[in-house]
């Protein structure tokens, strides 16, 4: 909505607020006005759509979908339940979201071609490295959910990957440690089959652990959508250049790749490890505070959240659950609670508001129910997708959008006559 304007030089903008959070300046009309444009690297401060899915407050650690509090989702709900009321807008009814569910399963097959693709990788290729590949391919397999000017091609664009995107990564792990593909098994839940596929072989039946099922469940939730970050954003730009959907998740999958986005907690584990022993925390939390040692405290801090992450509450609760259902005794996890414990009663990190964040604990979690450090960016993917799908919709029927194509402030040489090669 707008509310008021706003003064630039001689010229006026609109004041637009939303429904919670900081208003915005709409400057579309700046460069035509005043011969300039705004400079914000990383777009910091810059909002970049109008979007009704998720609010952060990070000042008081709000993380909301849909208006929800992700506490309340976590503990209350099922990743099948987020993942319809990213996509719909409300939570479903009991019939609405049974015939979802039921919708997703039956999407949960990939193309029998694909087998073959994925032998093209070799046996050591990254997990991440054949999620961009194979969800890029996808696009040639399912001809008939890539016009994204169709309602309901998009719409079965959305259910097939999410549906397919844990049978992909299952398939990604199982061709790392060279064990046969499973299909998957239509009477199990989403993060039940997914476990199967993942950890179960032909030769015996797979038991799913109801708890480290509802961990894995719990941490889908946890990082189903996180509003306009850089992944989420590379969606948004890939597809408002008309790209079909599947591109544009392997876009998303590409950017989520990268250490400073989704491979956190792999760092926070590794850190975690390299401590060792909790007897070695205060040597750890002095090389923090000192200027002159590069060391730095993974799984603290966060780029929006200035408070404690909202999802790391839930985290911390679930890594006990975990542990002791796997009756596991590991000294990473001590120095994990002692670590937090003693970093909270620090005045330094509380001036610097570096707090515990959700990837703190969630490498811990999935080292102890079995997954190598190289998969998690993987399950992160996994879990996001249901956001990238549900932001790329919003974005595909916004009438304000249109195909993005950031300026700059050019500073190399200016104009200056071509020279001969043999005049150099």
């Amino acid at each position: 909505m707008t509310d008021g304007t706003v003064s630039f030089g001689d010229h006026r903008y609109k004041r637009m607020s939303g429904s919670v959070g900081p208003d915005v300046v709409d400057i579309r009309k700046l460069y035509a006005d005043t011969g300039m444009f705004t400079y914000d690297p990383g777009f910091t401060s810059t909002a970049s759509c109008q979007s009704a899915l998720t609010y952060i407050d990070g000042d008081e650690g709000v993380l909301l979908h849909r208006g929800y509090t992700i506490g309340e989702l976590a503990e209350q709900s099922n990743f099948m339940e987020v993942s319809y009321l990213l996509l719909n807008g409300e939570l479903p009814s009991a019939a609405e979201l049974n015939r979802f569910t039921t919708t997703i399963t039956r999407h949960t097959m990939v193309n029998e071609q694909l087998a073959q693709f994925f032998r093209g990788f070799r046996r050591d290729a990254h997990p991440m490295a054949i999620m961009c590949g194979v969800v890029g391919a996808l696009s040639a397999f399912y001809h008939d959910s890539t016009d994204i000017h169709d309602p309901a091609q998009r719409v079965i664009a959305s259910h097939r990957l999410i549906a397919k995107m844990p049978t992909i990564a299952a398939m990604a792990y199982k061709y790392s440690v060279g064990q046969p593909f499973l299909y998957p098994d239509n009477s199990l839940s989403y993060t039940g089959n997914f476990l199967r596929m993942t950890f179960g072989v032909p030769a015996e039946p797979y038991v799913v652990d109801p708890i480290i099922e509802r961990a894995m469940d719990r941490i889908f939730i946890l990082h189903a959508d996180h509003e306009q970050n850089a992944s989420t954003s590379t969606v948004r730009l890939a597809g408002s250049s008309g790209a079909n959907p599947f591109a544009c998740i392997a876009a998303g999958i590409a950017c989520l790749w990268g250490p400073a986005h989704g491979g956190a907690n792999e760092a926070a584990l590794n850190m975690l490890r390299e401590i060792g022993h909790p007897e070695r925390i205060p040597e750890f939390i002095a090389r923090a505070k000192d200027k002159n040692d590069p060391f730095r405290l993974m799984g603290f801090g966060h780029r929006v959240y200035k408070n404690y992450d909202p999802r790391a509450t839930v985290m911390q609760k679930t890594v006990r659950e975990v542990f002791a259902a796997m009756k596991v005794s590991d000294p990473v996890f001590d120095v994990a609670i002692q670590l937090e414990e003693l970093a909270l009663k620090d005045d330094y990190f509380a001036e610097k508001k570096l707090f515990p964040n959700v990837d703190f604990y969630s490498g811990v979690i999935l080292s102890a129910i079995g997954f190598p450090t190289s998969m998690f960016t993987a399950l992160f993917a996994l879990a996001r997708t249901v956001g990238w799908v549900a932001q790329w919709n919003e974005m595909i029927t916004d009438p304000d959008q249109k195909i993005g194509r950031p300026r700059q402030l050019y500073t190399g040489p200016t104009a200056r006559p071509y020279v001969a090669l043999d005049q150099r």
